[in-house]
């Protein structure tokens, strides 16, 4: 059996998140049923990263086993002329038999963008979350200092979720601005579910405050996601990075 990763980009507007539900459109589902069609086999894929709902994604990993002797070149180049528009494959490359898409990932990368002025934007209203209120980017970058490390992330933690062990480390979050958008930018080797969208909306909530560096703290420490912030709307976030310790690449 081979196997094969794919390095994805797609717009999820039209889609409820990643992973396969009955009667409903994901991203998972829709590669299958083109992967389907290419080779004429069923074949699950396995992802790096479940987004959610509205969650786009800039550098979505994934991987599959298959038997099919076609050429690595026309994975990418016909699951392209079969996939909606909306879904691209960026890169096929044939790995080891032990790499996991989700499992041999050591890091994700999201990045949150904010279009910061009184008005939206009609034509990236699906990628961009409009926020009115001036931000001061020095400001928020000292606030997610304090998140920075291994902690304990319940507070942030989108309620029903079923994760048992809610410590993640984040080893970098910050904000950086091009006007009239502010981005957010945070990598740990794991998320719990609605988690960077929860930072986010924390973040935004307490900037201004006087004592918001208590205030975050104080959120931490309580494990409870009614202490947080809201979350901030899902068309706003990407995937866009997924690390590995080892090269997982044999050939392309």
């Amino acid at each position: 059996m081979r196997n094969i990763k794919l390095v994805l980009e797609y717009d999820g507007t039209n889609y409820h998140g990643w992973q396969t539900q009955p009667s409903l459109s994901t991203i998972q589902g829709s590669i299958e049923d083109s992967l389907a069609k290419l080779t004429k086999t069923s074949i699950q894929i396995i992802g790096a990263g479940r987004t959610d709902t509205g969650v786009h994604a800039e550098g979505q990993v994934a991987n599959f086993h298959t038997d099919s002797q076609i050429p690595i070149v026309a994975f990418q180049k016909g699951l392209n002329a079969i996939l909606p528009r909306d879904i691209v494959v960026c890169s096929a490359t044939e790995v080891p038999p032990e790499f996991h898409a989700r499992f041999s990932a050591t890091s994700r990368r999201y990045r949150y963008t904010i279009l910061n002025r009184e008005y939206p934007s009609a034509l990236l209203r699906h990628t961009g979350y409009c926020f009115p209120t001036k931000m001061d980017v020095s400001r928020t970058n000292n606030l997610c200092k304090i998140l920075v490390g291994k902690h304990d992330f319940s507070s942030f933690q989108k309620a029903g979720s079923d994760r048992r062990n809610p410590v993640c480390e984040i080893y970098e979050a910050y904000w950086w601005k091009k006007e009239p958008y502010v981005y957010f930018e945070i990598e740990a080797d794991a998320f719990l579910r609605g988690m960077v969208r929860a930072i986010t909306g924390t973040v935004l909530k307490y900037m201004k405050c006087r004592d918001a560096d208590a205030q975050i703290l104080r959120i931490l420490d309580a494990k409870d996601r009614a202490a947080a912030g809201m979350s901030v709307p899902a068309h706003g976030l990407s995937l866009i990075q997924v690390q590995y310790n080892k090269p997982a690449q044999l050939s392309g």
